[in-house]
């Protein structure tokens, strides 16, 4: 909504000139003029910038307002949100930071963290926006992205629009009938255990890696499809085998539901999740490419304001109900939550359809991003938790985070009277 208002403004004042100057009025983009202008090929400028994101010396801020410098796609909000109610506020316990006893102020500094909420029950029990953080500013989600994947995927699955998860995803995207996804299924994909020969490593210069080659012409420099670096690809295994965390098995799923549907992933988003969930804030995706052209990255790029996230935890709660409203199948979310046990050298012990088993409290699992971002769920005391933050590459604090979120859910709460 934000996004197209500022458009709309726009457009009205060039309107205006070209009036003044007996210029001819062309019909309007069917595209708001802030998707098309950020989804313009960008400029050396914008290409340095959008390299800069992961910098930790400006990562807090370059992981929020990205539409400013990426390609993007709109989601809108809806005209009613669904409240979420407060309680009186949780008094954060104490944590541990390196073996520490530390407050929760201390330990969120040292956990590098840009805001963070706490449901109980489904009201807000605390709140904190750190680092010019405000309620109405979209963070990015990198990873959490692909557990909104396969919620669109199981409502894709309901509808008859995916006829069955042991479909080869190339009865989808017959392009990807060739090379290591030929064979793979749709759950071969959510389990991240397609067998294509793609390894999460980005290295880049000279002689990058693949998933580096996809970060600088999918991401940055907007020239190819992510997905598309599917087409072709070779073997690494037989698909079902060894767990391999790839954000392009997501890509391809994206790509599987766009061409199952006939719908673009920001509109089903919209349609299907945020408005009928009753989002509070507009919502975005990044995007590899111009409107009409580029998709949006639906394994790692999309972005939302710290309560729309809780929000989504809660739904996840709720097995994909929001009051009366079915918004998720039934039954859905215990699929997505059921894990797989991992190698014990992984740094989280199982893994489910785009979620990660995530601490020790039996049933507890999350929606995990690089740099820190997680959706926490502990259905045994029905408590969500919502952590952005802005980690510096390489910093690894799953195990102080989630000793954390457990304590969290530990400790109880006080009504008001």
């Amino acid at each position: 909504m934000k996004f197209r208002v500022a458009a709309a403004l726009a457009t009205l004042a060039l309107v205006g000139c070209e009036a003044a100057s007996d210029v001819p009025v062309t019909e309007p983009h069917p595209f708001s003029l802030a998707e098309t202008a950020g989804s313009e090929p960008p400029s050396a400028a914008t290409i340095a910038m959008r390299w800069q994101w992961l910098n930790p010396e400006v990562n807090s801020f370059t992981f929020r307002n990205t539409h400013e410098v990426f390609a993007f796609r709109e989601v809108d909000a809806p005209e009613s949100t669904g409240e979420l109610a407060r309680r009186s506020a949780l008094s954060m316990p104490a944590g541990a930071f390196a073996g520490e006893n530390v407050t929760y102020d201390e330990w969120a500094e040292r956990t590098f963290t840009n805001a963070f909420i706490v449901l109980r029950d489904g009201e807000i029990v605390f709140e904190d926006y750190r680092n010019r953080m405000t309620a109405d500013t979209p963070h990015i989600a990198f990873s959490m992205s692909k557990t909104i994947t396969a919620m669109l995927i199981g409502q894709a699955l309901e509808r008859g629009e995916i006829a069955s998860l042991d479909d080869p995803v190339s009865s989808y995207v017959p392009a990807l009938a060739e090379g290591g996804y030929g064979e793979a299924t749709i759950h071969n994909l959510l389990e991240m255990r397609s067998g294509a020969a793609i390894e999460e490593r980005y290295d880049f210069g000279d002689n990058p890696s693949l998933a580096g080659l996809i970060h600088q012409q999918a991401i940055v420099e907007n020239v190819r499809r992510f997905a598309e670096f599917g087409v072709g690809i070779d073997s690494r295994e037989a698909p079902g085998g060894e767990f391999n965390y790839a954000t392009l098995d997501t890509a391809v799923l994206g790509w599987v539901l766009e061409e199952a549907t006939g719908e673009r992933i920001e509109d089903l988003t919209e349609t299907r999740l945020w408005q009928p969930m009753g989002a509070e804030f507009d919502a975005h995706w990044l995007a590899d490419g111009p409107v009409g052209t580029g998709r949006a990255l639906n394994g790692m790029g999309f972005n939302a304001a710290l309560r729309d996230f809780a929000r989504l935890g809660q739904l996840m709660l709720d097995d994909g109900m929001v009051g009366e409203t079915r918004v998720l199948p039934e039954g859905w979310l215990a699929q997505m939550t059921t894990m797989r046990p991992l190698d014990p050298e992984s740094p989280r012990p199982g893994y489910g359809l785009q979620t990660w088993q995530f601490g020790d409290e039996e049933g507890a699992y999350a929606a995990v991003g690089l740099a820190g971002q997680y959706i926490y769920v502990h259905p045994a005391s029905r408590t969500v938790v919502v952590k952005l933050s802005y980690y510096p590459p390489g910093a690894e604090l799953d195990g102080e985070v989630a000793d954390y979120f457990e304590t969290i859910a530990r400790t109880s709460t006080e009504t008001t009277p």
